[in-house]
């Protein structure tokens, strides 16, 4: 039975479909614990040698937000833990981000998300046909667990090969969205409606009598959150444990 995108139900321990290895597996079973207690989860760890070493850990909310200021509180909250569980050698750059319009698939509820978006698909073992590479538009999720296929239509099918297929998420081994019109576009109205909410719930504090000290002060001046995708945060590690400053930069 196909699942309905809008029945989604994310949660902070909801399992992720992909695993990381090495040394960014050991980051990642470090990672999650302090995240969690925060409110957040990891998205995706990675450990790359461009331009130096650079520790890039992927995190959100359940809901799927992650602002600039969630990427500061996640990169303090790991940076200690990081300095004394030393899991990597040399100096590295820690780099927390969120995941992105076209983000990365990970978890059943991000395909639940993405139904009706196109998405690239890689699988660790291919199918009867040979494939194990596809890129095509989500319909759904059929079967529960280990079981679960994904339904996709896809757009690189040749003029000889079957548009729909089922795709084994037991073996998925890497899942990303496209960057599309559509994608941008649903990605704006849902930061319009962020908006939108906050500004009401400004409002709402705003009209509630006030009692106590304080209660003849005029409103606090608006602060604005910035909104999916979020932005960066990064800070330069030394041998030793030691850090510098963290940079804030936006976009990803």
């Amino acid at each position: 039975m196909t699942q309905d995108a809008a029945a989604i139900i994310a949660t902070l321990d909801e399992p992720r479909l992909v695993a990381e290895t090495g040394v960014a597996a050991r980051v990642a079973h470090l990672a999650e614990p302090v995240l969690a207690q925060l409110g957040y989860r990891v998205v995706r760890v990675r450990l790359m040698q461009q331009n130096g070493q650079t520790l890039q850990i992927m995190a959100e909310r359940p809901d799927g937000a992650m602002t600039i200021d969630d990427c500061e509180a996640a990169s303090q909250a790991l940076s200690p833990e990081l300095d004394v569980a030393d899991l990597i050698a040399n100096e590295y750059r820690l780099e927390i981000s969120s995941p992105g319009v076209d983000r990365p698939l990970v978890r059943r509820s991000d395909f639940l998300r993405a139904v009706g978006h196109e998405a690239k698909i890689e699988l660790t073992y291919p199918l009867a046909s040979g494939r194990k590479r596809f890129r095509g538009v989500i319909r759904g999720i059929e079967g529960e667990g280990h079981d679960a296929l994904l339904a996709l239509e896809r757009t690189d099918a040749q003029s000889d090969e079957e548009k729909a297929v089922s795709l084994p998420l037991a073996d998925l081994d890497e899942g990303r969205l496209v960057l599309t019109e559509a994608l941008i576009r649903e990605s704006l109205r849902a930061g319009k409606l962020q908006q939108a909410e906050e500004k009401q719930e400004e409002t709402d504090a705003e009209q509630r009598p006030r009692r106590g000290p304080g209660r003849f002060r005029g409103p606090a001046p608006h602060k604005p959150k910035p909104l999916v995708p979020a932005g960066v945060q990064t800070q330069f590690k030394k041998a030793g444990g030691k850090s510098k400053p963290p940079a804030r930069s936006k976009g990803e």
